[in-house]
């Protein structure tokens, strides 16, 4: 059988950084002020945004990546707006896109650190509830928009129905991997590319050379080797603080729900931060938009030993992102070597079936039981209004948070 890809001129390079560091600042800002509901929502707020709005990268190229981060430890979102950052501005694109994402959501827990727990359960509140079914309507557009492409036929829809399943019947984060490398093997085998699945090969180009990578690998593992090391030779506080928020950003696979009983040990058995103190910061991340490792910067700042405070803050924050971005970096050039390969291509495509069966998963569990079931009657017409006015009306998904929010407020 002849390969297709090989029959197909190579096309031509696109500039790896055709946008500007401002620019992904402001956009990624407003992505970090309105993206509500967890990990899952975060992908499918990038989507809208990047993708389908914006056409900063394709869907393949764009399911790629997200495949990439599944695989990585640490925050898939985050890790997912850093490459994209990376990618439209360099560098500094990259630091852009975590710092503008990450900052409302860090700001608002440290506030909260310092003494607004008066304000009571936050997660009860009828705008929370709004945002989380308009989450529900953005993570089903995205959804349905990347099963449109990436399962077109009865092979791959079969495989995202079967990686659905399994992610439903067995919810493990270990399980979460295993589907979608499953899906890849399976892929391999089974699936044979068609034209449409090279035409657009150039469309995630980055310049970061493979010294780099190698580099930032390379200190990815002395930090984690190093720091626990660097702590029992000097008892240092703030050693100890990075060590402990470090450690969780590089060792913990599938995204911040899972990250918390580490953290639970490490900050409350340990006796850096009272129970009563960590379960209030844990509600009020649930209800702040942006990646839930940012739970990092409530802890750091109510340590009762140690740094604390906006020092702490800023020292776990930084800790528990940094593996996150020292392995994209890491990973990525070679990713991008691979998977213009004939073999990774097929492999890939199975890969993106399973990632798209692992969202609609999602998008069930935790989404829409989170959202809906646990809401009402209300809360469904508004995921439903917010799937309409996304899929049909093509409103920006930050208008449909802030329209569900008041709603929410309103009648929830």
């Amino acid at each position: 059988m002849t390969d297709v890809s090989s029959s197909l001129p190579e096309p031509a390079p696109r500039n790896a950084h055709p946008g500007t560091v401002a620019e992904v600042f402001l956009i990624f800002l407003r992505l970090g002020l309105t993206s509500f509901g967890g990990p899952v929502a975060h992908l499918a707020y990038f989507r809208e945004a990047l993708v389908e709005r914006r056409r900063w990268v394709s869907e393949r190229a764009y399911a790629d990546l997200v495949a990439l981060c599944q695989f990585l430890p640490g925050p898939a979102s985050s890790q997912v707006g850093m490459a994209l950052g990376l990618q439209r501005a360099g560098y500094l694109g990259m630091l852009a896109a975590w710092f503008a994402f990450t900052l409302p959501s860090v700001v608002l827990l440290v506030v909260f650190a310092y003494g607004v727990a008066g304000a009571g359960d936050l997660s009860d509140a009828g705008w929370v509830h709004g945002l989380k079914a308009a989450a529900v309507g953005v993570v089903a557009h995205a959804v349905l928009g990347m099963a449109k492409t990436l399962t077109p036929d009865a092979p791959r829809a079969t495989i995202a129905g079967v990686a659905m399943i399994i992610v439903l019947l067995l919810p493990t984060p270990f399980i979460l991997v295993a589907a979608i490398a499953a899906a890849g093997v399976i892929g391999l085998v089974w699936l044979r590319p068609g034209p449409e699945d090279f035409t657009e090969r150039d469309s995630f180009t980055i310049r970061v050379s493979k010294k780099v990578a190698a580099c930032c690998l390379g200190v990815f593992a002395l930090l984690l080797i190093g720091l626990p090391v660097l702590v029992a030779l000097t008892g240092n506080a703030y050693a100890a603080l990075l060590d402990l928020f470090y450690r969780a950003g590089s060792l913990v696979f599938g995204g911040g729900h899972v990250v918390l009983p580490l953290l639970q040990a490490e900050t409350v058995t340990g006796g850096l931060v009272e129970a009563d103190t960590f379960l209030a910061g844990y509600g009020a991340a649930q209800a702040v938009p942006g990646p839930l490792f940012t739970f990092a910067s409530f802890l750091g700042a109510s340590t009762v030993e140690g740094p604390g405070g906006v020092t702490g803050a800023v020292i776990a924050t930084l800790a528990i992102f940094l593996p996150a971005a020292l392995l994209v970096i890491g990973a990525l050039p070679f990713w991008e070597g691979l998977r213009s390969q004939a073999q990774i291509r097929r492999a890939l495509m199975g890969v993106n079936a399973g990632v798209v069966g692992i969202l609609a998963a999602a998008l069930y569990d935790p989404v829409f039981t989170s959202g809906v079931l646990e809401v009402g009657l209300g809360a469904l017409v508004l995921a439903i209004g917010a799937f309409i006015a996304l899929n049909s009306w093509k409103v920006p998904a930050w208008a449909v948070v802030l329209a569900a929010g008041l709603l929410g407020w309103l009648i929830l």
